[in-house]
């Protein structure tokens, strides 16, 4: 058993964030149909297309894949009938875009009450910015996060795309679909999700901002305890260019810390920031001594804080990921073995698992129509009119 099995996803969604979403949802049993448009109905890029692309796109795996013109009212039909047998729909368009297609959620809920859909956009289905398109950039802009990072002086630095795709957008939404879920087994009734990307952004930074709003100082970048503003939380380079990550914010480990390091004249000023200058100039040339890697040897023999900062090829190679199964291989017919990234949540009594890698384009039409109640003769009929692929 799985812990989503005998829950059906109809995913209308195209960009990163959906996709990890469902994903999210098929490594723990979902049955996720992605619904596509058939060749030719939309505009799709080469790189999509190649089978070859798609089975390694971690994205799409545990999925089954059909092609349905939803421009055309046939192919809305079959997607009605999907509809009334589907737990969730999850779309990614634009604010307004389902409703001309005639499958938003107002439409689709008089057809089945009982259905939860997640419509998760950058910055919701209302207010000023609602029709405004933007990237993960421009959300995490608005959320607060992009302030927030960086050293004094400088322009913000540029996170890669996980906290407003994947973490506001993507795991959220996953988050609310699960709790609507949750919600239905005792109401009996589903329920629409306006999911913004900014807004999980703007909730990712509930510690921090609950200061702000407390006390009204605005943390920059390079300042604040957390990101960067002092010597017990930071990074330093090392003897070989690499860099060390220390995270000492209980007086206990900086305490363990500077013992290590015979500094011990600095226990006592771990916030005192006239002291700051005095103490990075001392560990930044402290760490200069020996490689990243063994500091990171040294150092964890200790009760200290303290991590090697990796590239993506030594994260997939360090033991402890592998240990904890974040590497999985799985076979295909015609690649062979496939690495990709494990699940993360770890279940003990109803765990995800990777059970098939992204479908071809339509792979599963046939197959999801059928149960569906679909004849071989409708689906022919369908498909010289172009409605199914």
């Amino acid at each position: 058993m799985m812990a989503l099995d005998g829950v059906r996803v109809l995913d209308l969604s195209r960009l990163a964030p959906g996709p990890f979403c469902t994903m999210l949802l098929a490594d723990f049993g979902a049955d996720v149909i992605v619904v596509e448009a058939p060749p030719g109905a939309a505009r799709i890029s080469m790189e999509e297309e190649r089978p070859e692309a798609r089975a390694l796109n971690p994205l799409q795996r545990n999925k089954r894949s059909i092609a349905i013109n939803l421009r055309q009212q046939e192919g809305r039909e079959v997607f009605y009938r999907l509809a009334r047998d589907a737990d969730v729909v999850v779309e990614g368009f634009r604010p307004g875009v389902v409703r001309r297609l005639g499958v938003d959620y107002e439409t689709l809920a008089r057809l089945n009450p009982r259905l939860i859909y997640c419509s998760l956009s950058g910055y919701g289905q209302d207010g000023p910015y609602a029709g405004l398109v933007g990237h993960d950039i421009n959300y995490i802009s608005v959320g607060g996060a992009l302030g927030l990072t960086g050293w004094p002086g400088q322009p913000p630095a540029i996170p890669m795309n996980i906290i407003a795709d994947f973490a506001g957008g993507g795991l959220y939404a996953a988050f609310a679909i699960c709790l609507a879920l949750l919600a239905r087994e005792r109401t009996g009734r589903g329920q629409y999700i306006d999911m913004a990307m900014s807004d999980g952004v703007a909730s990712l930074l509930t510690w921090v901002a609950s200061r702000y709003l407390a006390n009204g100082q605005v943390p920059r970048p390079g300042e604040d305890m957390l990101n960067g503003g002092t010597p017990c939380y930071n990074v330093y380079r090392c003897a070989d260019g690499r860099y060390l990550s220390i995270g000492c914010l209980e007086p206990y480990f900086w305490e363990a810390l500077c013992r290590a390091l015979g500094a011990e004249q600095y226990i006592a000023h771990q916030w005192d920031r006239e002291r700051y200058p005095e103490i990075f100039d001392y560990l930044r040339r402290r760490f200069q001594e020996k490689t990243r890697d063994e500091w990171f040897h040294e150092l964890r023999q200790y009760d200290i804080c303290v991590a090697p900062v990796y590239s993506l090829d030594e994260v997939f190679s360090d033991p402890h990921v592998l240990h904890r199964q974040m590497l999985a291989e799985v076979e295909h017919p015609d690649l062979g073995r496939v690495r990709q990234v494990g699940v993360g949540a770890k279940l003990s009594d109803t765990p995800g698992s990777i059970r098939a890698l992204g479908p071809r384009l339509g792979q599963h039409t046939d197959e999801v129509l059928r149960q569906a109640g679909y004849t071989d003769a409708e689906l022919e009929s369908l498909r010289r009119a172009g409605i199914i692929a």
